[in-house]
């Protein structure tokens, strides 16, 4: 019970901001990642094979910058803040880029994104806030 108490509180009072801070930064983090990405595709001859490691990076990269954004002012709980934030960005970005594309597409894909939206955040929060103790 007083684990639960301790991970819904921060300093300031809640995590809720935070959480959101940093699912946004990610999401815009990726959404400016990927519009790079799609502008080299275009005008370069980068193979198509390239496309879904390149995109798993690019959400890595969006994560850990969206975690250190938003867990900037935490002092604790990385690790389940880093998740949430990780969670929220891979469900938020599947909304955005399904819309974007016109075809929600719910497969075997998606699991796999959100295991690895929540995994790279909870590894990105524990780095973040050892980061902050030096």
């Amino acid at each position: 019970m007083k684990l639960k108490a301790k991970i819904l509180k921060n300093g300031k009072g809640g995590i809720i901001k935070p959480i959101l801070k940093g699912t946004m930064v990610a999401l815009s983090v990726a959404l400016i990642l990927i519009l790079f990405f799609a502008f080299l595709l275009r005008f370069t001859n980068i193979s198509e094979n390239l496309i879904a490691p390149v995109n798993q990076v690019i959400k890595g990269i969006a994560i850990f910058i969206g975690v250190f954004f938003g867990l900037k002012k935490v002092k604790e709980n990385g690790i389940f803040n880093g998740l949430f934030i990780g969670l929220f960005f891979t469900i938020l970005a599947f909304l955005v880029f399904s819309l974007l594309d016109g075809a929600f597409v719910f497969d075997r894909t998606l699991i796999n994104d959100i295991i690895y939206g929540t995994v790279i955040g909870a590894i990105c929060g524990i780095i973040c806030e050892k980061i902050k103790k030096f």
